[in-house]
């Protein structure tokens, strides 16, 4: 992935955040601690946020160049069923309007007008396409066209491929979307249930461990170790820390786990699981912070 200019305003801002929490709030009191850990965590999503925009840019502008090369197929199957050869047929579509596709199909056009072969020219422009569908239909195409076969039988069963296969990822991506919403929901219902127990229930829970622990056996050693020990497991700062690796955990693998049911991809997963750690981590420090001023 290049560089653009979205990324370098990401690393700016990002870094005027980080340098700003160092100076400000590192090596200072808990209050300090909490709004440095949030902070920190702002900057980094900062940073990532232009890479993930990129992810989601380039991820959707293959699937218009899939649903236009299915069209460019179409058309080119018809053109070469009227007599039309397949070189001359590719040239006379050179200015139709294939969105995104477009420039590749002009390159095309004029390799194949300098007196470059069809098959070279076309498998140059499967290597700039770099579309997984779009190669595997050149290839069939390449080789028909070099086999001197019935091109145009093999171009309209290309067509009707990549018209089924586009087909059958709008199916899925439809039957799964209730699935996406519901994973959705259940993390941040997740995450609300883990708030209230950070600072709800387990402050109660911890007040009645004091309170037992001051109304028992005080000259027992034994019964005092186990208090003290019991005390400090319920630390307030403890707990906070084990409940936000949780949910990094929870949120790293439920978007991993959403990616592959909606997109069949690990990489398409990466998008969801940034979503929802960055959501947990700003979430859970902005509560550690808000609580330590409030109190």
């Amino acid at each position: 992935m290049k560089l653009k200019k979205i990324h370098f305003i990401g690393f700016t801002f990002s870094l005027i955040i980080l340098i700003s929490d160092f100076i400000f709030f590192y090596g200072g009191s808990a209050r300090d601690k909490n709004l440095f850990l949030f902070l920190l965590g702002l900057a980094i999503t900062i940073s990532i946020l232009p890479f993930i925009i990129s992810l989601m840019i380039t991820n959707k502008k293959d699937e218009q160049i899939s649903e236009m090369f299915l069209e460019f197929s179409r058309n080119l199957a018809e053109s070469v069923n009227t007599g039309t050869p397949i070189s001359k047929s590719i040239v006379n579509m050179r200015k139709k309007n294939y969105g995104s596709l477009s420039p590749y199909i002009e390159k095309l056009a004029n390799q194949i007008d300098l007196g470059i072969p069809v098959h070279k020219a076309l498998r140059s422009f499967a290597a700039d396409v770099n579309n997984e569908v779009i190669s595997r239909a050149v290839a069939l195409i390449m080789e028909a066209e070099r086999a001197g076969g019935d091109i145009d039988y093999i171009l309209d069963s290309v067509a009707k491929s990549i018209s089924e296969v586009e087909k059958l990822k709008k199916e899925r991506k439809a039957a799964i979307y209730n699935l996406v919403v519901q994973g959705y929901i259940i993390f941040f219902i997740f995450i609300g249930i883990m708030l209230v127990m950070q600072f709800k229930i387990l402050p109660l829970a911890s007040g009645m461990s004091g309170f037992g622990s001051l109304t028992g056996n005080v000259g027992n050693l034994q019964d005092m170790s186990v208090a003290s020990v019991a005390s400090s497991s319920l630390n307030p700062e403890n707990l906070s820390r084990q409940f936000l690796y949780l949910l990094l955990a929870q949120g790293f693998f439920a978007g991993i786990t959403i990616g592959k049911l909606a997109e069949g991809s690990l990489k398409a997963g990466l998008k969801h699981s940034f979503v929802l750690v960055a959501t947990a981590f700003l979430v859970a420090t902005g509560a550690n912070a808000y609580q330590s001023f409030s109190g």
